[in-house]
């Protein structure tokens, strides 16, 4: 619909701005996936590399945003096919995430994702629960 919208220059004014409000959802939309995707490669790390400091919270906080991000996929489905391209940015998001909540430094965490998109969203994966 939206590029329906878009294509149509024959279409009044309020169509267009209704045009640019589609996309801007869809934008935002996209933005809330990587923020909360983002919460969950950082929560992950954080127990993985502080497995002293695991507590009920740690597990709340993943099983919180897993279950946000299906929410997310189930209302907005268009953007299942985001997550793939979304994790290594969610996955910078994350390391800056763990950086300021503990003593870890960048050096300290891998440079790239060790997680793969389904041990993100899987509801029992846990790192270092093994």
């Amino acid at each position: 619909m939206f590029q329906l919208l878009k294509a149509k220059p024959c279409l009044s004014e309020r169509a267009g701005h209704l045009a640019e409000e589609i996309e801007a959802l869809g934008r935002q939309e996209r933005r809330e996936l990587v923020n909360r995707l983002g919460i969950l490669p950082g929560h992950l790390l954080k127990g993985q590399f502080q497995l002293q400091l695991r507590g009920k919270s740690w597990r709340a906080t993943i099983s919180e945003q897993r279950r946000q991000i299906q929410q997310l996929l189930k209302e907005s489905p268009s953007l299942k096919p985001e997550l793939l391209a979304a994790l290594p940015e969610a996955y910078q998001d994350g390391i800056l995430l763990v950086v300021k909540e503990t003593p870890l430094s960048e050096e300290d965490l891998p440079a790239e994702c060790p997680y793969t998109l389904e041990q993100v969203m899987d509801l029992g994966f846990y790192p270092g629960s093994e």
